[in-house]
């Protein structure tokens, strides 16, 4: 089965999954230079990421921006990087759009504790995002590089679903700290699911965990005592 497939890919990074502040790396491009941390004043960067939609990623990167600001009292911002289907900002109830400070930088809209930065917020509700990669890529550098993020303990970054090159160039370029894959219990999500944790293993993300969504307890549980 997928699911017994998917445990022994994590089974492989559990050695990682340890805690947030333990994954200080330098990651190794072109000609052998060491880059650092791409965003300034952020100490770490944690992708929620899924091999397919409608698995409830954005709910889970929603949620876990909003704890980690709330109950630990983090600095947090949350980039919602899905640029077709933007979610963040009805689910963190906002809608106005972001300032320009004196560098022309946008200033992330806070709401909840969280400084959330979206294409939603940029573009008329309800319009359709009709753009092809490259396009993809400047607006993806302009709400990253070009956000006043200021200093920041974690940026939940609320992945785009799938293994493509915004995927890609996200997981190099801003050089995260870890990985959360969401998936629901059915075997061609958790087929999908493997498949993003083998993307991310490929560009040296470690996985920090799996989120099982949409589950019901009692097969959960019955589920990790047969296979795990």
């Amino acid at each position: 089965m997928a699911s017994v497939a998917l445990l022994r890919s994590l089974r492989r990074h559990e050695l990682h999954a340890a805690s947030v502040s333990a994954f200080k790396f330098s990651s190794t491009c072109g000609g052998g230079r060491t880059t650092e941390l791409r965003l300034h004043g952020v100490k770490d960067i944690i992708a929620v990421a899924s091999g397919k939609g409608g698995v409830g990623k954005s709910s889970t990167a929603v949620n876990l921006a909003v704890a980690l600001a709330n109950k630990c009292e983090l600095k947090i911002g949350l980039l919602d990087a899905d640029v077709y289907g933007p979610s963040v900002p009805i689910m963190m109830k906002i809608n106005q759009k972001p300032e320009v400070n004196q560098d022309m930088k946008m200033i992330p809209v806070e709401n909840y504790g969280v400084k959330c930065m979206s294409m939603g917020l940029l573009v008329e509700k309800d319009a359709p995002i009709v753009w092809r990669g490259p396009m993809v890529m400047s607006a993806l550098a302009k709400m990253t590089r070009g956000v006043d993020w200021g200093e920041l303990d974690v940026l939940v970054v609320d992945m785009p679903p799938g293994t493509g090159d915004a995927q890609i160039s996200i997981s190099q370029n801003l050089k995260l700290s870890g990985a959360v894959i969401v998936s629901t219990p059915q075997d061609v999500a958790l087929a999908d699911a493997n498949r993003g944790i083998s993307m991310f293993d490929k560009v040296r993300v470690h996985i920090l965990g799996l989120v099982e969504n949409m589950s019901t307890p009692g097969g959960c549980k019955e589920w990790f005592e047969t296979h795990w």
